[in-house]
């Protein structure tokens, strides 16, 4: 009698020991997603134009605490050179700026993610302190990749704001 309460208590414990084991093999706590997007800068000139759209390429960096709350880097290259209107007659050439943003996250339901943070645009004539808030709609399609399109609003130092638009392609590991 007691092989067998000692043979099953083994068999119980082992299967409760791999399904918390398969549990925590579910849930993957870092993201890594390359982005794609175009930045919306208002107060930039073109060759003459008064609004410029940018395109830019990104990588993120995140990691999940729990499902529901994690913490990420996201990194912005943007592509083009420009001119920002400063003071209604002062420009400031902008030559392929890079913003860092250290970011919470914040998953508000299966899908949707908001995103709140604050970081720094580097730039060879002029670092501006950045504001950053926005939302990703995650789309897991199948073996922990997901398509993400996000929107954010980065509000820079000196009351000069930009939205940004893309699309990031996930994986969790």
């Amino acid at each position: 009698m007691k092989k067998i309460i000692l043979i099953t208590s083994l068999i119980l414990c082992s299967y409760i020991t791999s399904s918390q084991e398969h549990k925590h093999d579910h849930f993957k706590h870092f993201r890594v997603s390359p982005v794609i997007s175009h930045t919306y800068i208002p107060m930039a000139t073109n060759e003459g134009d008064k609004t410029v759209i940018v395109p830019s390429i990104g990588l993120d960096l995140e990691y999940w605490v729990n499902e529901k709350w994690g913490f990420g880097f996201h990194n912005d290259l943007e592509l083009e050179t420009f001119e920002i209107e400063k003071d209604h007659q002062l420009f400031v050439e902008k030559e392929f700026p890079v913003v860092l943003t250290f970011d919470a996250l914040y998953k508000l339901d299966e899908n949707w993610i908001l995103v709140l943070g604050t970081g720094v645009e580097y730039e060879k004539t002029e670092n501006l302190f950045i504001i950053r808030a926005g939302i990703e709609y995650e789309v897991e399609f199948g073996n922990h990749w997901d398509v993400a399109p996000t929107v954010f609003y980065d509000h820079r130092s000196h009351n000069f704001g930009t939205w940004s638009i893309g699309i990031g392609i996930g994986k969790r590991f």
